[in-house]
């Protein structure tokens, strides 16, 4: 920490200020509004590596999948107005996965604020709402402490993301400023008696279940409730799109509870006459529109752990409430004294069989089955390839059939956001360039993001990105033939050659109309280890693995 520091430019300040509190890498799509930070950025140029991406949006998302894959927070850089609207998405998807990230936007010089110049925005009005906080710098003297609190705000409590404003003018001042040391990591931990509480309520239920979800698990932490949950008999449930918290081939692992979960495990949450939920808020998606969990009482015994105060009761009224990050209840669940695991072995052990039940792989029409692809991309990565990907129904299919055996290996958008698994993927191969990723991503979703494999090539990241191809966007369309059965109209698609605009970039492109083909060309990728784009062509009627778009269309009109 500089003490009798020399005259820094604001820009230099940041970047100074950024190397301190660990950042390692940045996300950018450059701008004139923030060029005295990218020339601060070349004085850590061996320590902080500059990621120029191809849109903001993208930029924004693979900060989100850094902090999710890190617990630190993710960077990214826009420049003013188109820019921070760009990036504002993956701002969305950080708020709402409770992922610490930090975009720094570009404003309008001081002396011209409030006219609306040019590309001029009020950043606190438009992510007031959207934002875990705002922070404006008008001072370069105030660099470093705003820099660090900006770190501090984004992972206390519920992390999330903030957006900090950089007016032109402020980041070219010339001042003398004194560092501030780095961020550290605060966490909220249950009390001896919340655990006796728990202990109490849980030896007393003859059926509990335990949800787990949410950010800030660590692979110690996994380890302990996987721990916990088996010295007690309890079957563990995921919440939407957090699947990797638990080791999916552990005994006590029940399934996932998503936006189409297995009707096993649904009624099973329902049997149940304890829950405990920990890390996650029980969102919408999870809850089945908060229908398959009564609120604001659950109508059973509920312990309620969250790492944000503020979200406590918010939604739900738990017998107990323990405010608590993941970890530290982890650590104290893993110290209880164990359970009578045997009196619950039928109902574990029925939980089990649900899930290994669900995992048949069902009959499609056409000649592609992906639920044979996702089995076979399960078979041949290791345990540790992370898995991407975006919004859409072909995502049914990897949720459901591909099983994570460690934490940090899914990386999805539980606000259900098109266009994240491919700047997903980058981060993760970035953070990770060791371990295997694959991007699976549908038509629609990849060709929101699609420009980013410019990013894979300039970087030469060996991802390997599965698109599924139906025309269409199949959720919506599902959606439309349930509501206003044979009446489409706006959710068709007109499609490029997607192996051939991979080829565009100098990755490899495979064309697959049938399953058989697939094996080799994924087989070969993983062999290689060479960037490849797979474009797997489906029957639009394989709209999900249980129902075609006919039958839909049948059961609706049959309603109406």
């Amino acid at each position: 920490m500089a003490l009798n520091p020399v005259p820094r430019a604001g820009g230099q300040l940041l970047a100074d200020a950024l190397a301190i509190n660990g950042t390692d890498t940045v996300f950018c799509v450059p701008g004139e509004s923030y060029l005295a930070v990218l020339d601060g950025l070349y004085e850590h140029r061996d320590k902080v590596q500059v990621i120029t991406c191809r849109h903001e949006a993208a930029a924004a998302n693979m900060a989100e999948a850094y902090g999710k894959l890190t617990g630190r927070p993710g960077i990214c850089f826009v420049t003013r107005g188109p820019g921070a609207t760009h990036g504002s998405t993956g701002v969305h998807t950080a708020r709402q996965d409770s992922t610490p990230m930090i975009m720094f936007v570009g404003q309008v010089g001081r002396d011209a604020a409030q006219r609306e110049t040019f590309q001029e925005v009020d950043y606190r009005q438009m992510f007031g709402s959207l934002a875990k906080g705002v922070i404006q710098i008008e001072d370069a003297r105030r660099v470093p402490e705003l820099v660090g609190y900006a770190f501090q705000l984004a992972v206390a409590g519920r992390p999330g993301p903030v957006v900090v404003s950089l007016p032109e003018d402020m980041l070219t001042d010339v001042v003398q400023a004194v560092d501030s040391p780095p961020w550290q990591p605060v966490q909220a931990a249950p009390d001896a008696s919340q655990m006796q509480q728990l202990a109490g309520l849980l030896e007393r239920a003859e059926r509990p279940m335990m949800i787990v979800g949410g950010s800030g698990w660590t692979e110690q932490a996994a380890q302990d409730i996987a721990g916990f949950a088996q010295a007690h008999g309890l079957p563990v449930a995921c919440s939407f799109r957090r699947q990797d918290v638990i080791d999916n081939h552990h005994p006590c692992y029940a399934g996932d509870l998503s936006l189409a979960p297995n009707p096993a495990l649904a009624q099973r949450v329902r049997d149940s006459d304890f829950l405990l939920v920990v890390g996650t808020r029980l969102g919408e998606a999870s809850t089945q529109g908060f229908a398959l969990i009564a609120n604001p009482d659950p109508g059973k015994p509920m312990v309620h752990v969250l790492a944000g105060a503020e979200e406590l009761g918010r939604v739900y009224r738990p017998a107990l409430a323990i405010n608590a990050g993941p970890a530290a209840f982890a650590a104290a669940a893993a110290r209880l004294p164990a359970g009578d695991a045997a009196a619950r072995a039928a109902w574990l052990g029925g939980a089990q069989a649900g899930y290994q039940q669900w995992q048949a792989v069902t009959e499609v029409p056409g000649k592609v089955n992906m639920g044979h692809i996702v089995r076979h991309v399960r078979a041949q990565v290791a345990d540790d390839a992370i898995i991407t990907n975006g919004a859409g129904n072909y995502a049914i299919w990897v949720h459901r059939y591909f099983s994570y055996r460690r934490r940090g290996t899914q990386l999805a958008p539980t606000c259900g956001a098109m266009g994240y698994g491919v700047p997903a993927a980058i981060a993760a191969q970035i953070v990770h360039p060791e371990r295997q990723v694959v991007c699976f991503a549908g038509d629609g979703c990849f060709l929101m993001s699609g420009q980013e494999l410019a990013t894979v090539a300039r970087y030469a990241l060996p991802i390997i990105f599965i698109v599924v191809n139906n025309g269409m966007y199949g959720t919506i369309r599902m959606h439309q033939e349930k509501t206003y059965p044979a009446r489409v109209i706006g959710t068709e698609l007109t499609n490029p050659d997607f192996a051939g605009y991979a080829r565009s970039f100098g990755l490899h492109g495979v064309t697959v109309t049938d399953t058989a083909q697939f094996a080799p060309a994924f087989d070969a990728a993983v062999r290689e280890r060479r960037a490849t784009l797979i474009e797997v062509q489906v029957d639009p009627q394989a709209i999900t693995p249980a129902a075609t778009l006919d039958q839909l269309r049948r059961q609706a009109s049959a309603a109406h």
